[in-house]
């Protein structure tokens, strides 16, 4: 069984009690019963996310709406599983979502993990939505660090030139200048790989 998958089906048997309903959906190989679970009213979340989960691996893009609800839930392992099936459902609208999800100041609290598959999808939209999240991110006092160093890591990650200009910003808060650093020196031809961690460049000695 799939790690990830693993650690789903143990959390949603504790949500619905071990339930035969619960059972059902983990051993059925039918997506035809798997995508109705979507569909039709009533049914429990824990249902809903396993469901949509299973489907995700198995590339149905009758997952997609609700993986994509559940990337933005409140819940950080129901973002985590959906970023996971998201990136292996491989379908065309995910990176759209994605960045729209990242970029959305209202729901900031909830951006990490549609960070973290922006990076890991390595689409079109991935810088551009990173580099509006960091950049809102570098305000003063603001608290969502932790969406703000993935946006880093994820642009060193993706090594595009275009995000120089915003990590050389991000260089002067402390929470985020290692990381900076790091990134700034996977770019290709930039010069940030000679800097100290303190985001200098060192003179000639």
């Amino acid at each position: 069984m799939d790690e990830e998958l693993r650690s789903l089906t143990e959390r949603l048997r504790a949500e619905s009690g071990g339930s035969v309903a619960y059972d059902r959906l983990v051993a059925t190989e039918d997506l035809d019963v798997l995508a109705g679970v979507l569909t039709e009213a009533g049914q429990p979340l824990w249902a809903r996310e396993l469901a949509a989960f299973r489907l995700g691996l198995a590339g149905d893009r009758r997952a997609f709406e609700t993986l994509v609800l559940l990337l933005n839930h409140r819940d950080p392992p129901r973002c985590a599983s959906a970023a996971y099936a998201l990136a292996r459902l491989g379908d065309p609208r995910t990176a759209r979502a994605a960045a729209a999800l990242a970029t959305n100041e209202l729901r900031v609290a909830y951006a990490l993990h549609p960070v973290r598959l922006l990076t890991e999808l390595r689409a079109p939209e991935s810088v551009p939505a990173l580099i509006t999240t960091l950049r809102r991110r570098l305000r003063p006092h603001d608290p969502y660090r932790r969406v703000a160093l993935a946006c880093v890591e994820g642009l060193g990650t993706l090594a595009d030139p275009r995000a120089e200009p915003v990590l050389e910003e991000a260089l002067a808060h402390p929470a985020l200048a290692e990381a900076a650093v790091h990134a700034l020196s996977r770019i290709p031809g930039q010069r940030s790989g000679q800097r100290s961690s303190d985001g200098r460049i060192p003179g000639p000695r």
